[in-house]
Protein backbone atom coordinates (compact mmCIF):
# COMPACT_ATOMS: atom_id res chain seq x y z
CA UNK A 1 0.00 0.00 0.00
CA UNK A 2 3.06 2.51 1.22
CA UNK A 3 4.19 1.99 -2.27
CA UNK A 4 1.48 3.69 -4.08
CA UNK A 5 0.81 6.74 -1.52
CA UNK A 6 1.89 9.57 -3.27
CA UNK A 7 4.33 12.77 -1.71
CA UNK A 8 1.87 14.91 -4.28
CA UNK A 9 -1.25 13.72 -2.37
CA UNK A 10 -0.01 14.42 1.16
CA UNK A 11 -2.38 16.95 3.11
CA UNK A 12 0.79 18.03 5.05
CA UNK A 13 4.50 19.70 4.37
CA UNK A 14 6.40 18.81 7.42
CA UNK A 15 6.56 15.93 9.55
CA UNK A 16 3.68 16.50 12.84
CA UNK A 17 6.37 14.99 15.08
CA UNK A 18 9.91 16.38 14.05
CA UNK A 19 8.50 19.44 12.11
CA UNK A 20 11.08 18.50 9.19
CA UNK A 21 10.03 18.17 5.93
CA UNK A 22 7.81 14.79 4.83
CA UNK A 23 9.53 12.15 2.70
CA UNK A 24 7.93 10.08 0.31
CA UNK A 25 8.88 6.71 1.70
CA UNK A 26 7.30 7.58 4.71
CA UNK A 27 3.66 8.18 4.05
CA UNK A 28 0.72 6.09 5.60
CA UNK A 29 -3.29 6.48 4.79
CA UNK A 30 -5.38 7.91 7.78
CA UNK A 31 -9.23 8.00 7.30
CA UNK A 32 -8.62 8.00 3.40
CA UNK A 33 -5.76 10.81 3.25
CA UNK A 34 -2.41 10.46 2.74
CA UNK A 35 -0.18 11.99 5.71
CA UNK A 36 3.44 12.25 5.52
CA UNK A 37 6.55 11.64 7.75
CA UNK A 38 10.16 12.66 8.00
CA UNK A 39 11.20 9.29 8.35
CA UNK A 40 9.19 5.58 8.94
CA UNK A 41 10.13 5.74 12.42
CA UNK A 42 7.78 9.01 13.12
CA UNK A 43 5.48 7.08 10.58
CA UNK A 44 5.18 4.18 12.65
CA UNK A 45 5.26 6.19 16.02
CA UNK A 46 1.79 8.07 14.17
CA UNK A 47 0.16 4.56 13.17
CA UNK A 48 0.59 3.23 16.15
CA UNK A 49 -1.25 6.13 18.34
CA UNK A 50 -3.77 6.41 15.71
CA UNK A 51 -4.78 2.92 15.97
CA UNK A 52 -4.82 3.16 19.82
CA UNK A 53 -7.25 6.12 20.20
CA UNK A 54 -9.02 4.81 16.98
CA UNK A 55 -9.62 1.50 19.49
CA UNK A 56 -10.56 3.61 21.87
CA UNK A 57 -13.26 5.62 20.53
CA UNK A 58 -14.48 2.56 18.78
CA UNK A 59 -14.78 1.05 22.34
CA UNK A 60 -17.05 4.01 23.41
CA UNK A 61 -19.67 3.58 20.66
Amino acid sequence: MADRLRLEDCVNDVCPWSGEPVSADSLTLYKGEVVGFCNTGCRDKFEAAASAFDAAIEGKK
